[in-house]
């Protein structure tokens, strides 16, 4: 499996990231790591605990890291959770409309997390 079908597989935009990275093999290093980032269970977490501030911070990491491997779809969703407890903002959704983003970003993760995991045994 190539880099650019991992991308496919995961409904990644490959463009963006090698736009971002450059070279591919720092997108593969980068994309590798990706299964084993704590801030997605740091946001459940959060979104647990309806902690608004660590709900914050955990969306707008997710939203960077996302957005720099073109991981479009979660970063978008992290961006909504994250303009919903930016500071200053009036808050749109209901606490249970926020947790079921934070279950639909956890989806998004898991699924892209296999398709990498599925790379990565591919081309060991």
């Amino acid at each position: 499996m190539t880099l650019k079908e991992l991308y496919t597989a995961i409904e990644g935009d490959y463009d963006k990231a090698i736009g971002v990275l450059r070279i591919e093999k720092l997108m593969d290093k980068h994309i590798r790591k990706f299964p084993n980032n704590a801030i997605f269970a740091e946001l459940a977490d959060a979104g647990n605990a309806m902690d608004t501030t660590r709900i914050f911070e955990s969306a707008h990491a997710i939203k960077g890291v996302c957005s720099n491997l073109g991981l479009i779809k979660i970063a978008d969703c992290s961006s909504e959770i994250c303009e919903e407890f930016r500071e200053g903002n009036e808050r749109k959704l209901s606490d249970s409309q926020v947790k079921e983003k934070i279950v639909l970003i956890e989806d998004l993760y898991k699924k892209a997390s296999a398709g990498i995991k599925a790379y990565e045994q591919a081309n060991q």
